[in-house]
């Protein structure tokens, strides 16, 4: 099972920059798309995005899309997420879990249970 350790969220200012780091352990990090996604208070976990495993295919929710941009370093079992430009409405704990395409929308892997306790991002107005 993989055991996901979320950090680097913190309270910015709109317009500002955060990095969100997700180590992961276990061997088969290699063998999944990596995604991101976030739950704001009273809302449902939506995606973010996502990076396949090799590194080379990326995808993006519209609200981020030239905003965020997520990356991987599979040398240190780590995906990251660079936020920039970050908005009030961006303010939501942040996950990261092995993400497959189904049903027209990018998901956490079918049977994933093991989140970790995530990064909180605060943007203040």
């Amino acid at each position: 099972q993989v055991q996901l350790v979320e950090s680097g969220g913190g309270l910015v200012q709109a317009g500002g920059s955060l990095r969100l780091s997700c180590v992961t352990s276990g061997r088969t990090f290699l063998m999944y798309t990596m995604g991101w996604f976030r739950q704001a208070p009273g809302k449902e976990r939506e995606f973010v995005a996502a990076i396949n495993w090799r590194g080379s295919i990326t995808y993006y929710a519209d609200s981020v899309k030239g905003r965020f941009t997520v990356s991987r370093d599979n040398a240190k079992n780590t995906v990251y997420l660079q936020m920039n430009s970050l908005k009030p409405e961006d303010t939501a704990v942040y996950s990261c879990a092995p993400t497959s395409y189904s049903g027209g929308s990018y998901k956490p892997q079918a049977g994933f249970t093991s989140w970790g306790q995530g990064t909180q991002v605060t943007v203040s107005s």
